[in-house]
C-alpha cells in the first residue's frame, strides 16, 4: 500500500494545469465507458486465467476509481480518503458476525444479515426504494440483474426450493412464449420471452450458476466453433455466405467434435 498515494499524486498531476489535456478534459460522465470497459477486461482475464493479465486489468480499474475520486475531490464533493473511510466503514458494519457479537454459522446466515443491514441503512439515509430489492444499478446487465434480483427477493423467502422447481417454471413460461408466437402479436411475445429468461436465470441461481457468465461462456464457445468452420471453408476455396445450410451444420458437428476431442 505504500504506493497507493503515489498513484493518487500521478493522477492528480495528470488532472493538473500541466498535465494531459485528454485528462483534464475528463468528467465523470464521460469516463462512465472506461469503467464498464475496464470492468468487463478484469472479467475476462478472470475467466482466461491469467494472472499477469488479471494484475494489469486490476490496476486499470483502480486507475478508474482514483479517477473519479480525483475529479469528486475537485468540486468538494469528497476525496479518495473519504471513499477508503466509507468502505472501511461499512465492511466493518456489515459484518456483525466477525467485528461484533453477531452470530452467522452459514453463508446463508450471512446473507440475510447482509440484506437487514442495507434495508436499515436505506432507512436511515432516507433513501426513496425502501424495498428489498432496491439498490440494483439500472445499467446492471439484464441477465445479472436477473440473478442478484432473485437472489434479493430470495432473502426474505421468496424464491423455489430448487433448481429443478425453477426449471419447471421455465417450461411453464416456455409454453406460454409457443401460444404467443402462434399468437402473433409482438409485445405479448416480448413479454412472455421476457418471463421465460427471468426463470431460466433462477435455475442458474439456484444451481450455484449466474446466468451472465454462462451466456458468455456459450458465446464463447460459438465464437469459436464458427469461426474455425469458417477457416475450414476458406481453406476449402468456398465463401460461408454460398454455402448450404446442411453443409453448415455439417461443418458446425465436425467443428463441435474438434472442440470435444482438443478437451479431453
Amino acid at each position: 500500500m505504500s504506493r497507493f498515494p503515489e498513484l493518487v499524486e500521478i493522477v492528480r498531476r495528470l488532472r493538473g494545469p500541466d498535465g494531459c489535456p485528454w485528462d483534464r478534459e475528463q468528467t465523470p460522465e464521460s469516463l462512465r465507458p472506461c469503467l464498464l470497459e475496464e470492468t468487463y477486461e478484469v472479467l475476462e482475464a478472470i475467466t482466461a486465467g491469467d494472472a499477469t493479465e488479471l494484475r494489469d486489468e486490476l490496476g486499470d480499474l483502480l486507475l478508474q476509481v482514483v479517477m473519479q475520486a480525483e475529479l469528486a475531490a475537485e468540486s468538494n464533493r469528497f476525496t479518495i480518503e473519504d471513499v477508503i473511510a466509507a468502505i472501511i466503514a461499512k465492511m466493518i458494519r456489515r459484518h456483525p458476525h466477525v467485528f461484533g457479537d453477531a452470530v452467522a454459522l452459514s453463508s446463508a446466515d450471512v446473507l440475510r444479515s447482509w440484506a437487514r443491514i442495507k434495508s436499515e441503512e436505506r432507512t436511515r439515509r432516507d433513501t426513496a426504494d425502501h424495498s428489498v430489492l432496491g439498490g440494483l444499478p439500472p445499467e446492471l446487465p439484464a441477465l445479472n440483474a436477473a440473478h442478484r434480483t432473485g437472489e434479493k427477493a430470495s432473502r426474505v423467502g421468496f424464491d423455489w426450493p430448487s433448481a429443478r422447481d425453477a426449471l419447471a417454471k421455465v417450461r411453464e413460461e416456455l409454453a406460454e412464449l409457443e401460444q404467443a408466437l402462434v399468437g402473433g402479436d409482438p409485445s405479448r411475445v416480448e413479454h412472455e420471452l421476457g418471463d421465460a429468461l427471468f426463470a431460466l436465470a433462477s435455475v442458474g441461481r439456484l444451481a450455484d450458476q449466474n446466468a451472465e457468465m454462462a451466456l458468455r461462456a456459450a458465446l464463447a464457445r460459438f465464437g469459436r466453433r464458427f469461426r474455425r468452420m469458417e477457416a475450414w471453408l476458406r481453406e476449402g476455396g468456398h465463401d460461408v455466405h454460398a454455402t448450404p445450410p446442411e453443409e453448415l451444420e455439417a461443418l458446425w458437428a465436425r467443428a463441435k467434435a474438434a472442440e470435444s476431442d482438443t478437451a479431453g
